[in-house]
């Protein structure tokens, strides 16, 4: 495999201002895969003018012919879905049965949704004396992630193309090859030169740059919290607008009553789903204190079924397995008990980390209150149900959750009080129109669906 040398910029592949490149890597095998530029300050300008100079005409273009660019940009990755599943898997690491359902089937999804919306959504309406219009931001700097590397481009690039915004993308130094594979989609859809552009490089280089370029209006990022903080005060420092979708530390409760085994078999699944490395993953599992050991049990036998290099693929990197392996060490020393995995690498090559439960986990512990971003389960136990909420809401995170409980109306009591932006019910489905976003440090607005388009709007009222 060989990535492009070239950014995409102005509706043209170019060449990139300096000389410095990126080494992309398999994690799962540690081998070379290509290089990428490594763009700048310079290469972060050049791409803002040229999505600045194409905004008016964007924003002017009817809906209908914006829904007909974002459906021809769905059909264009379904075309290569294939290819996208390839790459995702030889630059993230995650098993090739995987990228072919989640990281490049979930994209097509939301791309043809947005042109759906594009095409129906109320840009305009009367309310009493006034039109109300919904008009777009301006030119979005979107940062992206290595976990979902095609996926986050997408529930960032397409609502913003779809509320009629141009937009600038430096996705993750990790995974810059499917990013590269998006822009040539785009071309294939037919978006007009500068709607699109892209920068692959480093975040304190190219993606500093982004978020402090006075012609961005808005800076959309997904990652860490830390990071998030970072951006927030440079938006801030500027009055620019900012939606941030950061980190995660979910609980999975399991009330009296429930099914535990199914909760406690669709609750592993959900953490070592992409190695652990998803921001609402259910890392926390609450049970009670009667079913406790039966739990403990029950996730015991259930990991086993995760072996690493089959249903588990590496980390992305290896300083996040040893970021990882660190907390699993840090979680022993606070006095956890292992119940399965370890802080040893289950695989000479690659970026493992063993399928990990902890047991006897206090709402204090390290391994409670941080996010790990691998395949590492904390069990807790709960007294009774205040005692469970007060546990749930004990982080200061607030991405996402489960509750389980022996009828729905149970579960969705105890979820209405959880201070967390998204949560699945007995199992409930995940739902690609449903507004996905934080509470307290996890975040600040919406992606996906009707709020994620709201997000790249801004209003204007008229009176007459």
């Amino acid at each position: 495999m060989k990535a492009h040398d070239q950014m995409y910029i102005g509706g043209a592949w170019r060449p990139a201002a300096g000389q410095d490149t990126i080494a992309v890597v398999n994690p799962a095998d540690e081998r070379l895969i290509g290089h990428v530029p490594a763009g700048t300050a310079e290469d972060i300008d050049a791409a803002v003018r040229a999505a600045r100079a194409a905004f008016p005409g964007w924003a002017a273009t009817p809906p209908a012919e914006r829904a007909a660019r974002l459906s021809a940009l769905s059909d264009a990755l379904a075309a290569r879905k294939d290819e996208l599943a390839e790459t995702i898997t030889a630059e993230l690491g995650a098993p090739l049965p995987l990228s072919q359902t989640v990281h490049a089937g979930l994209p097509v999804l939301v791309a043809a949704s947005y042109a759906e919306l594009a095409a129906s959504y109320a840009f305009e309406e009367r309310i009493g004396t006034s039109t109300v219009l919904l008009e777009p931001v301006g030119v979005v700097g979107a940062i992206t992630p290595w976990n979902y590397p095609l996926h986050q481009i997408v529930a960032k690039v397409a609502p913003a193309l779809a509320a009629g915004c141009t937009v600038v993308l430096k996705p993750a130094e990790d995974t810059p090859l499917t990013a590269q594979l998006f822009a040539e989609a785009t071309e294939a859809a037919g978006l007009p030169p500068g709607v699109f552009n892209l920068v692959t490089g480093l975040g304190p280089v190219a993606g500093q740059a982004l978020a402090e370029h006075e012609g961005v209006d808005l800076v959309s990022f997904t990652g860490s919290t830390a990071v998030g903080k970072q951006i927030g005060a440079t938006a801030g420092a500027a009055v620019k607008r900012v939606a941030l979708e950061l980190g995660g530390k979910s609980a999975n409760v399991i009330l009296p009553g429930a099914d535990l085994a199914k909760a406690v078999n669709v609750g592993i699944a959900n953490v070592m789903s992409n190695s652990g490395q998803t921001c609402s993953a259910w890392t926390r599992m609450l049970v009670d204190t009667e079913r406790y050991d039966e739990a403990v049990e029950l996730a015991a036998h259930a990991i086993l079924k995760y072996a690493p290099g089959e249903r588990v693929g590496p980390l992305v990197n290896a300083k996040q397995q040893a970021r990882v392996l660190g907390y699993i060490r840090k979680g022993m020393e606070e006095g956890a008990r292992l119940v399965a995995g370890g802080p040893e690498a289950p695989l000479e090559t690659g970026y493992y980390v063993s399928p990990t439960v902890f047991a006897d986990v206090t709402p204090d512990m390290t391994i409670a209150q941080e996010e790990i971003f691998g395949p590492v389960m904390s069990i807790l136990r709960y007294e009774d149900v205040d005692d469970a909420l007060r546990i749930a809401n004990g982080t200061v995170y607030g991405l996402a959750g489960a509750v389980w409980a022996a009828d729905d109306e149970e579960a969705v009591a105890f979820a209405r009080r959880m201070d967390t932006g998204q949560v699945d019910i007995n199992g409930g489905r995940f739902n690609p129109l449903a507004p996905f976003g934080g509470y307290k440090q996890s975040g600040v607005g919406r992606e996906l669906g009707p709020h994620g388009l709201a997000e790249y709007l801004q209003t204007k009222s008229l009176q007459f």
